[in-house]
C-alpha cells in the first residue's frame, strides 16, 4: 500500500509543492484547505492518488473529522505536514502597541492547531513505531523582525516546540522537523496579497519547490531537526 502523507493548510505555493514532492514518490496525498475552491486544480496537478477535504486547520473538531475521513479513506497517516500561514489569519500588530489579545490571537491561529495535530496523530504513529510530522514556520521565531510584532512570539513557540519534540521523539522511529522560513514564497497567497502594494518593508521571495526538495530530505535522512531558509538581506 502506498504512504498516505496529508497536508494541512495547503495552498498554491508551498503545501502545494510539498504534495507534488511526495507524489512524485508515490505517496497517496491528502490535500486540507479551508474551501474546496481550488481543489479541482490541485488535483490536476498531482499524477498520483489524491484526496481533497474542506477543514479550518485552527477548529478542533473539524481537524478531527477530516483527519478521520483521511484514515477512512486514504489510509493510516505516514506523514502530516502543517502548513498554518493563511492570509485570513490575524495580521501583525506591532508589540509595542499590541496587547495580550493579538499576542494571543497568533498562538490560537498558529500553536494551538499544531499542538492539537500531534495530539491526534502521533499516538498511532508511536504504536506503529514510525511517522514524520513537518511543519513550516516563520524566521520570526528565531531572529528578531519587528515588523512581524505579534505573530513573532507564537512563531518562536511554534519553532521551539518542533524542535524539543524531535529531540523527545528520538529513538521512537518517529520524526518532527521544522521548515523556518523568511520570505514570501512564490505562488503563494501571501506572495500575491503583499506584492499587490507596498506595506512598507521589503522582502525577498523563496522558491516553493527548493523548499519541498529540503522537506524530503528532512523525511528521508532524519538527522537534524530544522531547515532554514531566508532571502532576507539581513536577520
Amino acid at each position: 500500500m502506498p504512504k498516505v502523507i496529508a497536508v494541512l493548510g495547503v495552498g498554491p505555493g508551498l503545501g502545494l509543492s510539498i504534495a507534488r514532492r511526495f507524489d512524485r514518490e508515490g505517496f497517496t496525498t491528502a490535500l486540507v484547505s479551508r474551501t474546496e475552491t481550488r481543489h479541482a486544480s490541485y488535483r490536476e496537478s498531482l499524477s498520483g492518488t489524491t484526496h481533497t477535504y474542506a477543514a479550518d486547520v485552527t477548529d478542533p473538531a473539524q481537524v478531527e473529522a477530516v483527519l478521520a475521513r483521511i484514515t477512512a479513506e486514504a489510509g493510516e497517516l505516514d506523514t502530516v505536514y502543517f502548513g498554518p500561514a493563511d492570509i485570513a489569519g490575524p495580521r501583525p500588530v506591532p508589540l509595542p502597541s499590541a496587547g495580550a489579545d493579538a499576542v494571543r490571537a497568533a498562538f490560537d491561529a498558529i500553536v494551538s492547531p499544531a499542538a492539537r495535530l500531534v495530539e491526534a496523530v502521533l499516538p498511532g504513529m508511536l504504536e506503529r513505531g514510525s511517522g514524520s510530522l513537518l511543519f513550516a514556520g516563520g524566521l520570526s521565531g528565531k531572529y528578531p523582525m519587528p515588523m512581524l510584532g505579534s505573530l513573532a512570539p507564537a512563531s518562536a513557540a511554534l519553532r521551539m516546540y518542533v524542535l524539543t519534540l524531535n529531540a523527545a521523539l528520538r529513538e521512537t522511529g518517529v520524526y518532527a522537523g521544522a521548515l523556518t522560513i523568511g520570505g514570501l514564497i512564490e505562488r503563494g497567497d501571501i506572495h500575491r496579497e503583499l506584492t499587490k502594494q507596498d506595506h512598507g518593508f521589503a522582502m525577498g521571495t523563496l522558491d516553493p519547490d527548493d523548499i519541498a526538495e529540503k522537506a524530503w530530505s528532512l523525511y528521508v535522512e532524519r538527522d537534524v531537526a530544522e531547515a532554514e531558509f531566508t532571502a532576507m538581506a539581513a536577520v
